[in-house]
């Protein structure tokens, strides 16, 4: 058994709340049980300087941990001075979502996406990933509303989910006390076409076997089945 109880193949519950934030172009609250984001999408009208006159724009992410996101407080990270963790995420976040966007289809604009951790248990890119998708989907809604854009440069969807090996056996979506002693944790980055945009996987002890990831794999794409799933019904 789990240390929460659930099933090997279960999600913690899940929730997605498009709208969260008032100025924002985009905004969804994400929890994935008790990891809480609040993702953001601004709209802006510049491109970055490497990219003017190329027209097609580009999609950036920023993330952070709030100082009591976990247990002690932490430094707040200044930009800058940001971690290689930190570093790594934001990346991370950016390249799942330009997996999913007609990057001509804004012309030299760019949308900027932030995701601040509210609370951590396990999870935290995982969760970005899925709920900036839902911000940004927001803001590129506006923009065609707005008659900012004429044609919407979403192409599928994107979500995000971890698995590993907790006391040898594959276990979906894993929180801070599975995370923190899995003998193999992987994220999955999947869209809703279930095309494999990235996958982290590391071997905590020892090395584990094709067979060991094969499963890993089979529970990720369930699990971004549902998250994508639960990111349509908020279109309908």
């Amino acid at each position: 058994m789990r240390p929460s109880g659930r099933a090997f193949n279960e999600l913690r519950p899940v929730s997605l709340e498009p709208g969260y934030a008032k100025h924002a172009e985009g905004s969804c609250l994400v929890k994935f049980g008790d990891t809480h984001v609040l993702c953001t999408a601004s709209w802006d009208e510049t491109t970055p300087p490497w990219l003017r006159g190329a027209g097609r724009g580009w999609v950036t992410a920023e993330y952070g941990m709030l100082p009591r996101s976990t247990g002690g407080r932490m430094k707040r990270e200044a930009k800058g001075g940001q971690s290689g963790r930190t570093q790594e995420i934001q990346r991370l976040i950016g390249r799942s979502l330009r997996a999913v966007i007609n990057l001509k289809r804004l012309g030299e604009r760019q949308i900027l996406i932030d995701c601040d951790v509210l609370q951590a248990d396990g999870g935290t890119r995982t969760a970005s990933v899925t709920g900036a998708w839902v911000a940004m989907k927001q803001c590129c809604d506006w923009a065609v509303t707005q008659g900012v854009i004429e044609n919407n440069p979403i192409t599928d969807r994107v979500a995000a989910i971890s698995c590993g090996l907790v006391g040898g056996a594959p276990a979906l979506d894993l929180d801070y006390d599975e995370d923190s002693t899995a003998q193999a944790d992987a994220n999955f980055v999947i869209t809703g076409a279930g095309g494999l945009v990235e996958v982290q996987a590391t071997a905590e002890g020892d090395p584990f076997s094709d067979d060991q990831f094969a499963a890993l794999l089979s529970l990720a794409k369930q699990g971004c089945v549902t998250l994508s799933e639960k990111q349509a019904a908020l279109e309908t």
